[in-house]
């Protein structure tokens, strides 16, 4: 059998596997975070149970009315966003000019209040989401057995969050974005309707942790609590790219993913607290993150 530094290979591969795979949901979730915490100011710490309900809204279109994972890639997160929008309209744009920690305590408590619901109606325990049949099986690699879900996750995760990069840091709407933040003044002096820039930028930053929940859901099934399990590392991940900061977020999800799946193999005591030790050496050596701006 061969080994790799004394591990066999296929064990080696397979836990850089599952982190890249983790890496894509960490990624997903901090990049949202950084979206609407860049643009808008507020730590949503309702990401993970928004992120929930995207898996949730999946699994009752799938039960309730026929509709298949495809659709639900696209619906979920429309309805998620649509969601999102009216928690910023009726509960967030009072809270811009306050203090971070209130924007912090209410999102917690609309955590609460979804994650609460959500377990009422559907039970504690994980409910099983079917795999899509045109991603069923894998492809033997050699060194390793590739399941197509999980290549298909990972691909498509780079796609949305770099095509999301590019969107905010290269073209004039992210130019008009940014600026909003920094001079809404100037940007309505240009005719653009700067609140419903704000709401529309809640709206995609949620609806991309609903679309990493209907990926999700195939993986790790349907559970009122997969948000909660996730919400904090995902808060380290974005702590350590750096508040803000959407090419942060994107590299250090992936890059703390793969970090986590090598030290199942070499150190699985660590496992767990791995990325927590990195986000203390980070914060001080440098406490705007790897990719933040300090102030």
């Amino acid at each position: 059998m061969t080994t790799i530094f004394g591990v066999p290979t296929m064990a080696l591969f397979g836990q850089i596997l599952i982190g890249l795979i983790n890496g894509s949901f960490y990624a997903l979730l901090s990049l949202g975070l950084a979206v609407i915490f860049g643009m808008l100011n507020i730590i949503n710490f309702a990401h993970g149970a928004l992120y929930m309900l995207g898996a949730v809204t999946a699994y009752l279109l799938l039960n309730y009315a026929g509709i298949g994972y495809w659709p639900s890639l696209i619906i979920a997160p429309i309805v998620v966003g649509c969601i999102g929008i009216v928690i910023e309209r009726v509960f967030l744009q009072w809270l811009y000019k306050l203090d971070h920690l209130y924007g912090l305590l209410l999102t917690f408590g609309l955590a609460l209040i979804i994650e609460g619901v959500s377990r009422h109606y559907l039970g504690s325990a994980g409910l099983p989401y079917t795999l899509p049949q045109s991603l069923a099986g894998g492809h033997n690699l050699g060194f390793m057995f590739l399941p197509n879900y999980r290549a298909w996750v990972i691909a498509v995760s780079l796609v949305v969050c770099f095509g999301t990069w590019f969107v905010i840091e290269r073209t004039k709407l992210g130019a008009y974005l940014r600026a909003a933040t920094e001079n809404p003044s100037l940007v309505r002096a240009f005719g653009i309707n700067v609140p419903r820039m704000i709401t529309l930028t809640y709206g995609f930053g949620v609806a991309l942790a609903a679309f990493g929940g209907v990926m999700a859901a195939p993986i790790y099934n349907v559970s009122p609590n997969m948000g909660s399990e996730l919400i904090i590392v995902v808060f380290a991940v974005v702590v350590i790219g750096g508040m803000g900061s959407i090419l942060g977020a994107i590299v250090t999800g992936f890059g703390l993913g793969i970090i986590e799946g090598l030290t199942k193999v070499f150190f699985p005591e660590a496992s767990a607290t791995v990325i927590f030790v990195i986000m203390a050496i980070v914060l001080l050596v440098r406490p705007a993150g790897l990719f933040g701006r300090g102030t």
